[in-house]
């Protein structure tokens, strides 16, 4: 459990948002009724049309927002249903209050402070959900429980190196990251690797070996695959390679948001549950992708296609160099090692093993890109296709995948043994 950061009166001030508890015995906190899980799915729902359509957040930064929803939500339900812990310490509940209207409540203010351009239709959309909820003093202290987890997530995250002035700078050499054809673009988001994390104590906690020297043998077997494999012409890729590759080309994000959403769904959770759910998830999720961007920070390790354009510069003599050779698709702006899509994947693979059972998550997945759906009844299944994707795509070695995939596996651990616990 955390308590308050500092600062919690001025982001209350800035949100309007109320904290004062409601005043009668504790013996009755409870929720007025059956509450619906559905409006955790539902504003989840409207999390990713808010950060994604409509302010077209860079994916890997995606994960923080994502996070910071999931857990106001997650705070809000446990104020008034109890049965696991807060993230941070929040007013206590004295009297009957609508969770359904706690969670909506927590989800709007997190969103509309984070994301102001879309205020008109999350005001549209928290009507909706109010509607839904019998007018009385249930829904009223609902709306202040939901206020107050709200205020105290925006609290603290105040000044956690979101946005700061941050670039990565390196001097061209063998080895090391440059911008990539074709756009050439600055990395991505490159603050992302210094900012405070939701669970992990530091974005340097986590330990990897770091890449294989240019020079070694095992550089040299990961160039050979991924020079086969991940090229846009002459590929030994199979059609079925080439479909999975592209499968897995959508936004990673959304599709394990999505994913969870059917799970809880299909599974029968209560709101509780599906609070919980999304907070280990987002939470795991938005950590892994923190740690993984100061491992491209700091490693600053270059990409495949740099690599094979300019291999005649490495000093491994199992190298030979393609000067025109390209990846399947572009390469995004950022240092190879380690893969941010592994992070994430293994972030939520463990996560999701840890709901659900790791030989039986039935998990449904959807691309976007090639606009088909598969199916997982493993997370190991998951791991191992989503790690020879980015490899098929010529984005990553395979090295990054790996190392990648299990920062995301010890990251989602961490969180599930650190935070969102049962009570004692």
């Amino acid at each position: 459990m955390r308590f308050h950061f500092p600062a919690l009166a001025t982001a209350v001030a800035v949100a309007g948002l109320a904290t004062s508890a409601v005043a009668v015995p504790p013996s009755v906190a409870t929720s007025v009724r059956h509450s619906d899980p559905a409006v955790i799915t539902t504003w989840n729902s409207i999390a990713v049309r808010t950060i994604f359509t409509e302010n077209a957040t860079p994916i890997p930064s995606s994960g923080l927002y994502f996070g910071f929803v999931s857990i106001a939500v997650y705070d809000a339900v446990v104020a008034i249903e109890g049965r696991y812990q807060p993230y941070l310490k929040q007013p206590k509940v004295r009297s009957k209050a609508s969770t359904e209207a706690a969670a909506a409540t927590a989800a709007y203010r997190v969103l509309r402070y984070y994301f102001p351009a879309s205020a008109q239709n999350l005001a549209t959309d928290y009507a909706a959900s109010l509607d839904d909820i019998p007018d009385g003093r249930a829904k009223a202290r609902g709306q202040q429980v939901g206020n107050a987890a709200a205020a105290s997530l925006i609290a603290a995250r105040v000044n956690d190196g979101r946005n700061a002035a941050i670039t990565l700078d390196v001097t061209p050499a063998p080895g090391v990251w440059r911008p990539t054809p074709e756009a050439f673009a600055p990395m991505v988001v490159p603050w992302l690797g210094f900012v405070r994390p939701l669970a992990l104590k530091s974005p340097t906690q986590v330990r990897l070996p770091g890449p294989d020297p240019i020079t070694s043998k095992a550089y040299a077997r990961d160039f050979a695959e991924v020079k086969a494999n991940g090229a846009l012409v002459g590929s030994t890729r199979t059609p079925a390679q080439t479909e999975t590759a592209l499968f897995w080309n959508a936004n990673a994000v959304t599709q394990y948001q999505t994913a969870l959403r059917d799970e809880v769904t299909q599974r029968g959770y209560d709101i509780v549950k599906s609070a919980r759910a999304f907070a280990l998830l987002s939470t795991s999720l938005g950590d892994a992708l923190v740690a993984c961007w100061r491992f491209k920070y700091d490693e600053a390790y270059w990409r495949p296609i740099t690599a094979i354009r300019l291999a005649d510069t490495d000093g491994n003599r199992a190298t030979k160099p393609d000067p025109t050779w390209s990846s399947l698709v572009p390469t995004p702006a950022y240092p190879d090692y380690v893969s941010g899509h592994a992070c994430g994947t293994g972030a939520s693979a463990e996560i999701f093993g840890r709901l659900f059972g790791p030989r039986s998550v039935n998990l449904d997945i959807s691309s976007t890109v090639t606009g088909t759906t598969r199916h997982f009844r493993t997370t190991a299944a998951l791991d191992t296709e989503t790690k020879n994707a980015r490899i098929w795509l010529g984005l990553h070695f395979r090295q990054a995948m790996d190392d990648g995939n299990r920062l995301g596996h010890r990251v989602a651990t961490w969180t599930a043994t650190h935070e969102f616990l049962p009570k004692r």
